[in-house]
């Protein structure tokens, strides 16, 4: 099998899985019944496998492996080895098998293990701090300086929506131009109550969930819009889908989406969102970029804490409080997705992908930089795989 008659296989088994978790959700399986591709756009042009018992798709993936294992080394293939081992968990715990968190991050998510470097945190809310004080925020502590700025700069509830619309329209035109022309897509504002996240993309129904338990300075709406729609994950949907029915990608370049190692750098995508389309614009810009850096470590930090460690959940919540100095609707929510069976340990997939996102991007040349974007939006990756770039397109295309 070549790449592409791979990437098809891959695809059929995922959408395989996918199927039988969902009906088989009422029997409680660990993802609840929601499936494992929340968004797929491919339509019937791949028949998915079928499956009575999860051994069925252990067997594929093992006779998958051997042919992955052909396979010349390169980005390509420890994309699909990465997948595959992700699926294995899948199935793992489709059969009633108990993987441990730490499996899952690795090896399911395939992000790094552990609490994040404290060090580097401690730089990041040192860099917080400098930027208050240029901004003029001078009085009390970090935390509470990180509050008065948030309350200073928060939008007004009536406003929410005109701001939302003026940031998808720049962000928009920015994207179309520099990433891919989404046409005539759009999404509209859909504020939601008493949710783990603070904003998702329902791109099925065209809306942006947004968490309005919590509130939001322009900088923060402007990385969600950038995060979820423009040039984030609606404009990945649409540009994979173009890539696959253009011959420019395999099949499996729709498995974006997929509650697997794909993940990584779909996240990654939107947290770079703002950069990718040069949409960092000012101070209040850049502050939130540096806060972001702060709460995405320090939320892996406090899931290791949690689901690994074992420490109280009071205690993990105050050190969300202090470190990542979040909203207490955040913290919560950040406890709440931790917790999760199968979601879980996501929640670190948003520092992995914004680190293999954001490293790549900072090396990539003037030159490179066409490459660079046909990778990141016409084909899946792994944080493996994309930090193997510039090899990444070349290798991909079919024999």
């Amino acid at each position: 099998m070549n790449s592409f008659e791979i990437g098809r296989e891959l695809t059929a088994i995922t959408l395989g899985m996918d199927a039988f978790e969902r009906q088989h959700g009422n029997q409680g399986t660990p993802l609840g019944g929601d499936g494992l591709v929340p968004i797929y756009l491919g339509g019937d042009s791949v028949p998915a496998k079928s499956y009575a018992d999860v051994q069925g798709m252990k067997d594929d993936l093992s006779q998958l492996s051997t042919s992955v294992s052909a396979l010349a080394a390169g980005p390509r293939k420890t994309f699909l080895e990465g997948m595959l081992r992700s699926l294995k968990v899948v199935a793992k715990m489709l059969g009633g098998g108990t993987p441990s968190f730490e499996e899952k991050v690795t090896d399911l998510v395939g992000a790094p293990g552990g609490r994040e470097d404290a060090a580097m945190i401690e730089d990041a809310r040192s860099r917080v701090d400098a930027l208050l004080r240029k901004s003029g925020f001078v009085n009390g502590s970090l935390g509470e300086r990180v509050t008065a700025w948030e309350q200073a700069r928060a939008i007004p509830t009536e406003k929410i929506e005109t701001v939302f619309r003026e940031l998808m329209a720049e962000a928009k035109a920015r994207t179309d131009k520099l990433i891919f022309d989404t046409g005539d897509y759009d999404m509209v504002l859909n504020p939601v109550r008493d949710m783990y996240y603070t904003a998702r993309c329902s791109f099925n129904e065209g809306k942006m969930d947004l968490n309005v338990d919590l509130s939001f300075t322009r900088a923060a709406l402007k990385h969600l819009v950038c995060h979820e729609v423009y040039p984030g994950h609606s404009t990945q949907l649409l540009s994979t889908k173009w890539a696959v029915d253009n011959g420019k990608a395999p099949a499996d370049a729709l498995l974006i989406t997929t509650d697997a190692i794909t993940g990584c750098v779909q996240e990654g995508i939107g947290d770079q969102g703002a950069h990718l389309i040069d949409f960092i614009e000012d101070d209040d810009d850049e502050i939130h970029v540096e806060l972001r850096r702060v709460r995405s470590a320090a939320q892996n930090t406090a899931a290791w804490m949690l689901m690994v460690e074992g420490q109280p959940r009071e205690e993990v919540a105050d050190y969300l409080r202090s470190v990542a100095m979040g909203q207490e609707a955040w913290v919560q929510g950040r406890l709440r997705m931790a917790a999760h069976p199968f979601r879980g340990p996501f929640i670190l997939s948003y520092w992995a992908g914004n680190e293999a996102v954001r490293k790549v991007r900072e090396r990539v040349t003037k030159e490179q930089w066409p490459e660079f974007l046909e990778a990141l939006y016409f084909h899946s990756n792994s944080p493996k795989s994309l930090d193997m770039f510039p090899q990444t397109v070349a290798e991909r295309m079919p024999a």
